[in-house]
């Protein structure tokens, strides 16, 4: 290892390209934990690289708009940069929204900390018309500014040759108005050791408990004199302050193409996409889209792990037969093992797709633009606009997305949010729809099918939703404010990294939750020895006969169905596993049986249960983990419960009325 280290810190506002560059200097060698010392943990990433010698230990901070200390990510950054004291601070900011971007730059300065700019994203700056003087910033600023694009190596070496001078934090700090300087140059005569920052900290939130009262005396009274002259509080007072040495930095630094025009090209997008009568009707044909095409191109994967997997099995037979295995044996690794498996594994390309199709909508800026729509309709359900970022990250995983509902302003929003994310439907549940979407509905509708089961679950959210509002959780939402970042062509890399890493979390799931559950209930189906495998003799064929007559009345009254519901507590995928395991068949033969077994009613009644009771048991525990309260954590399942067999039965009695059963 190197003997030279230098500690390098990432930081900037959300979307502005940090965790690209962190990626790109890295390598993607880098590990992942939490940030320490907090009750409520937020993702932290480090690693490291070699250039000329000297080793880069990379940390990612978490993004943020400020340092104002409001937040838990901007008190993790100030926490860091003031008490690790790293080497360099990389500064990464949007070329084509630099006014906003500078604000965190400002506060990094006065913190005193060894800055680099990064300018970033400027690709879209001059499709803006936007020029920017790098030179004439860097000497405004008073710190290195390098041009970069953080996609690819654009201005790479230059960054790590400004890291590996290792710059000395700058003495250049802004200058304000001659009245608050002459405020923060009494208080530094009384204070010497004090550093600006702190300063600045004391005007604006009062001084520490532990100093004097002759200085706290004088903090207060300087704090009220600005309060009188400036007409506001000094918080606000300080961001005017920031914003008009932004601006005056503009000017010198940065000009427009005279044939610029008005609005920049995302504005005009917006025009049709947030508009509140086309926004909500294109959301939905985007998502019918998306099904469509996993259904249309995953299809001929499908087959191909199913002929894979069917042969493996017959091979697998033949040999043990062959061998002289006892039946037990052969069962064993054909009905339980492969079969099991092997009929969760099949879908594995489609959710490959979807995430592809995801990643897409989110890197190019699609879907922080469907909260905003949302956000019109969940307020007139007195809801919050905000709490749909948790739910739309519930149509990856349920876990994170229910952790992401930290950012909510208040507890009751918090908590509110928290009972309706698990109402999404989460990727694990994505093979049950396949399974049976693709057995009893004809191509032409397989995907309004499956996106009407999206929908239904943001309807019965909206709905659940409306109703605790007006029970158990009273109260007006607070304001909404969501920054729409700049539509931007997703880069294939991107793409492909959250959509593998998606898929490796389904094949972990595979070998670590479903493979051992499989095997659970391969031994239930098999005992006690000497009875028809899965029959109603068999453990596991006793349990489900009877728990079955409760799903009777939703279409699905069979000890099989019943089981595969209890197993989806485990991880949903475990359900199709279920089928494969207890009928001890593989995927193709598996349509088959349940084609004797289900109706296309019955069918969409038992996907709707399946989308809408409780979660699985890592969802559960990450609710018990957030609200610290296990009556909230069983009231919630008993709610989702509650609820899922409530719509079931009037979809599938429903049906049965209308003539479809």
């Amino acid at each position: 290892m190197s003997e030279k280290r230098i500690i390098v810190a990432l930081a900037g506002n959300p979307n502005c390209g940090k965790t690209t560059l962190f990626n790109n200097l890295t390598g993607m060698r880098h590990h992942v934990g939490n940030w320490p010392g907090k009750t409520v943990t937020i993702e932290r990433k480090e690693g490291k690289a070699t250039y000329e010698g000297t080793t880069l230990e990379i940390v990612d901070l978490p993004g943020t708009y400020s340092l104002s200390s409001r937040s838990l990510e901007e008190e993790i950054t100030v926490e860091y940069l003031l008490h690790e004291k790293p080497d360099v601070v990389v500064n990464i900011v949007d070329a084509a929204h630099l006014e906003r971007n500078l604000y965190l730059t400002l506060q990094l300065i006065e913190l005193g900390v060894p800055l680099i700019l990064a300018l970033n994203l400027n690709r879209y700056a001059d499709a803006e018309g936007i020029i920017i003087d790098t030179k004439k910033l860097s000497a405004s600023l008073g710190v290195p500014v390098v041009r970069i694009e953080a996609i690819d190596d654009t201005g790479k070496d230059q960054l790590i040759q400004e890291i590996l001078k290792k710059p000395a934090a700058t003495a250049n700090f802004p200058h304000y108005s001659n009245e608050i300087e002459q405020h923060l140059a009494e208080l530094s005569n009384i204070l010497p050791e004090v550093s600006r920052w702190d300063l600045i900290q004391y005007l604006i939130h009062g001084a520490p408990e532990n100093f004097s009262d002759e200085i706290r005396t004088k903090i207060e009274k300087t704090r009220k004199h600005l309060e009188e002259i400036f007409g506001t509080t000094p918080q606000e007072v300080f961001a005017d302050q920031r914003y008009g040495y932004i601006a005056g930095i503009l000017h010198e630094s940065v000009s427009l193409h005279a044939d610029s025009g008005g609005k920049n090209q995302s504005e005009r997008i917006d025009r049709f996409v947030t508009n509140k009568w086309l926004g909500f009707p294109i959301f939905l044909v985007v998502m019918y889209a998306v099904f469509q095409i996993v259904f249309m191109l995953g299809a001929p994967f499908m087959d191909m792990i199913d002929t894979i997997f069917g042969t493996l099995s017959e091979f697998a037979g033949d040999a043990l037969a062959s061998s002289g295995a006892p039946d037990w044996v052969s069962s064993f690794v054909c009905d339980g093992v492969i079969s099991g498996v092997g009929s969760v594994v099949i879908f594995l390309p489609n959710i490959v797709l979807l995430f592809i199709l995801l990643a897409i909508l989110e890197d190019s800026g699609y879907l922080a633009r469907v909260a905003v729509i949302m956000d019109r309709i969940m307020h007139r359900l007195g809801l919050h606009g905000k709490s749909f970022i948790p739910m739309m990250l519930g149509f990856g995983c349920g876990v994170p997305a229910i952790m992401a509902t930290r950012t909510m302003e208040t507890e009751r929003e918090r908590l509110l949010t928290i009972l309706l994310t698990p109402f999404m439907s989460c990727s694990a549940r994505l093979p049950v729809y396949l399974l049976l979407v693709g057995i009893f509905f004809v191509p032409q509708v397989q995907g309004l099918v499956m996106f009407s089961l999206y929908l239904l679950g943001i309807l019965v959210a909206l709905i659940v939703g409306l109703l605790l509002r007006k029970t158990l959780f009273k109260g007006e939402s607070s304001a909404f404010v969501l920054e729409m970042p700049p539509y931007r062509i997703p880069t294939i890399k991107g793409v492909l990294i959250h959509s593998f890493e998606h898929a490796g979390l389904f094949l972990k799931k595979a070998g670590v939750i479903i493979f051992p559950a499989v095997l659970l209930m391969w031994l239930l189906a098999s005992l006690p020895f000497g009875v028809e495998y899965g029959s109603s003799e068999s453990i596991i064929g006793m349990i489900g006969s009877a728990i079955a007559p409760i799903f009777a009345p939703l279409g699905f009254g069979i000890p099989e169905a019943a089981i595969a519901v209890i197993m989806g507590l485990i991880a949903k995928e475990v359900v199709v596993a279920t089928f494969g395991t207890l009928f001890g068949v593989g995927d193709e033969a598996l349509g088959d049986v349940l084609m004797n077994v289900f109706t296309p009613l019955s069918a969409y009644s038992f996907m709707v249960f399946i989308l809408l009771y409780m979660p699985c048991l890592a969802a559960m525990l990450t609710i018990k983990q957030e609200t610290n309260s296990w009556k909230i954590t069983v009231g919630a399942a008993v709610m989702m419960c509650v609820v899922a067999w409530i719509v079931s039965f009037i979809i599938y009695q429903g049906g049965v009325l209308l003539g479809f059963g």
